[in-house]
């Protein structure tokens, strides 16, 4: 398999999607010797049939503010493969996003989905509408503008979109409402619902939860816990609370959150009411990183990163390439042990080499955050069943889940010294059973 020929390729036909391209490059680095050990994905395109997704689709968004003044946005749904299953992966409103933001999210998709085991497919959408200062009924106008152009592609056994940045609880009901009135369903056809109708038991803290418990596992091949560790995490969202509290709750201490503009360092950890102080400000929609430095009297670093912070663990969790090559030698430096992604390759490739050439113990997203994913499976099943789990029933499947995602990255990562390549175990194995499935059934 010759690398640099398919990239030249995919980039003339998807010129300036750099994000999108560095996802590419990633995974087909990481499966050249599987590829090339079974001619079979050679002689059906595989490479050049999962690099393309099956549809790409814009749609227009117009919606009105309070002052009766109309807007456009533009909508995307793409719909990457759908070998293993139904579509799914979130939808994202924020001004960033763009065609090769949502292409490299749904393409990372696909394998996070193959590795949780369950049947489900890759995809992902969004908007660049911003919801960040609209009143609940401009943000419910917009949603309800989106879903009368999503409900047309989207279905419980066709695309199942759940939330990302920018679409929480509020957006997903919204959205949800529009959907029932247009479709006259009460099906499971997104995940991340309220618990009033048809919502999971631990998924708005999931991602979170399963990065910990991801990273837990890691530590383990190296006689390691989260006991007494220092924990930066950065990040204010669903998935940094999410982590806090399971770090916290495994022993460690975080001492970092942060947001667009900075982050702050508390000393004394970021646990108990620290954490709800954190989910008030959110629930209200309003900044967290600087409101907590004031409340609790703790320097607000701005314009930097965490990752300047002398820990034993790191926890990216805000967004793309947040941690360069230059941030990854201080953590290196620094002593940090295990890098353990909650974002979406929160990572830059310089960074990943720095982690990888000093052995630190490293995961990619796609594997490491799949517990959001993962518990949006297990809501989809309880919608499909018409039941309810208790939060322990769920948190106990969730947990199980991780640590067979790690199973299956140590299989295929681990080297004859015994260090665990997680980045090339978690794309071999997410990329098998996807292939494998694409053969069978001649796509």
């Amino acid at each position: 398999m010759n690398v640099d020929k398919l990239m030249n390729d995919l980039t003339r036909k998807n010129p300036g999607e750099v994000e999108f391209l560095q996802a590419v490059r990633e995974v087909l680095e990481s499966i050249v010797d599987v590829v090339e050990a079974n001619p079979q994905f050679e002689e059906a395109n595989i490479i050049e049939r999962i690099v393309e997704p099956d549809r790409a689709l814009t749609f227009k968004v117009a919606w009105a503010d309070d002052k009766g003044d109309i807007h456009v946005n533009r909508g995307y749904r793409i719909q990457f493969n759908n070998a293993i299953g139904p579509y799914k992966g979130g939808l994202r409103f924020h001004p960033s996003v763009n065609l090769s933001i949502l292409k490299f999210l749904g393409f990372e998709q696909i394998f996070k989905n193959s590795l949780t085991s369950l049947p489900m497919g890759g995809a992902k959408g969004g908007s660049d509408f911003n919801p960040k200062g609209k009143s609940n009924s401009e943000v419910m106008r917009f949603c309800q503008s989106f879903m009368m152009e999503l409900h047309k592609i989207i279905g419980p056994e066709t695309d199942v979109p759940a939330g990302d940045i920018g679409v929480g609880g509020r957006e997903i009901g919204y959205m949800y409402g529009m959907y029932k009135k247009l479709t006259h369903e009460h099906t499971g056809v997104l995940t991340g619902k309220g618990l009033n109708w048809g919502g999971s038991l631990v998924r708005p803290e999931a991602t979170g939860f399963g990065n910990v418990y991801f990273a837990e596992e890691m530590l383990k091949t190296k006689g390691e816990s989260f006991k007494g560790k220092t924990v930066a995490i950065s990040g204010f969202g669903n998935v940094a609370w999410g982590a806090a509290k399971k770090a916290t709750q495994l022993g460690g201490k975080v001492v970092t959150i942060s947001g667009p503009d900075g982050y702050i360092y508390d000393p004394d950890g970021i646990s108990g009411k620290k954490i709800d102080y954190m989910l008030e400000l959110r629930a209200s929609n309003q900044d967290v990183v600087r409101p907590y430095s004031f409340e609790y009297g703790v320097e607000f670093h701005e314009g930097k990163r965490p990752w300047e912070v002398k820990c034993d663990i790191a926890l990216p969790c805000a967004t793309q390439n947040e941690l360069d090559g230059e941030d990854a030698k201080k953590l290196v430096a620094n002593g940090c042990i295990c890098v353990c992604e909650g974002a979406n390759m929160p990572s830059t490739p310089e960074a990943i080499e720095v982690f990888l050439e000093n052995k630190v113990l490293f995961a990619p997203g796609k594997a490491a955050n799949a517990g959001g994913v993962a518990t949006s499976g297990l809501e989809m099943s309880q919608n499909s069943m018409k039941l309810n789990w208790s939060a322990e029933e769920v948190d106990s499947k969730l947990h199980e889940i991780m640590r067979n995602i790690h199973e299956s990255c140590v299989k295929y990562g681990k080297d004859s010294e015994g260090y665990v390549n997680y980045v090339k175990g978690a794309n071999i194995a997410g990329f098998l059973k996807v292939a494998n499935a694409m053969l069978d059934l001649g796509f």
